[in-house]
């Protein structure tokens, strides 16, 4: 599963506590992979977090609290900073990698003498999705069979690109969703203890 951890529109103490947080999660969950960070506007400040674990690992979604005077600001009185925590939809991605059948026909049009006698026609079926394509352009089974296969394989990268903009911009929409309030779990101190 995707989390992402986010200062929402926080200033430079919520991305702060954004890098702190990431690191108490790295210390709780071995299997913790970095997928993406965006740096903040400080050294160890960020204003996202995207990584991966294991389903399982029961990480909680909402906001956490971090209680703590400014390291920034010396004349600061607000002390409560807040993040978000968030667990992604993951997009299912197209694979190129799956059954592909091809089937063949007899070509209408100009041609000659084979018309209506040799197959030439192809059609390309990526069986996981049914997108399907069509080539009777060459006057070859085997040039038409390539042509339908690079369109299938152009249709299926579309297909990806697609899932991979849907995918950032529900992290985008996440990322702009902090809640104030009602933390799932709240931090104290510039030593980043659980309370």
């Amino acid at each position: 599963m995707k989390v992402q951890i986010s200062s929402g529109k926080g200033p430079c103490e919520c991305e702060l506590a954004v890098g702190m947080y990431f690191e108490k999660l790295k210390e709780e969950y071995s299997d913790l992979k970095l997928v993406e960070a965006h740096q903040g506007k400080a050294k160890g400040c960020f204003t996202y977090i995207t990584c991966e674990l294991d389903e399982a690992a029961g990480v909680k979604q909402g906001s956490v609290l971090w209680i703590c005077e400014s390291p920034y600001r010396a004349n600061c009185k607000r002390k409560n900073w807040y993040i978000d925590v968030s667990i992604l939809e993951e997009v299912k991605k197209v694979s190129t990698e799956e059954i592909i059948r091809f089937e063949t026909f007899r070509s209408g049009g100009k041609g000659g003498q084979h018309v209506n006698k040799v197959e030439t026609g192809v059609r390309a079926i990526h069986m996981p999705t049914g997108i399907a394509v069509v080539s009777t352009e060459a006057r070859s089974q085997h040039m038409n069979k390539q042509i339908a296969m690079n369109r299938l394989l152009d249709l299926l990268a579309q297909a990806n690109e697609d899932a991979n903009q849907k995918e950032k911009q529900l992290a985008w929409l996440e990322q702009n969703r902090l809640i104030r309030g009602n933390p799932i779990r709240t931090f104290k101190g510039r030593a980043f203890k659980e309370i």
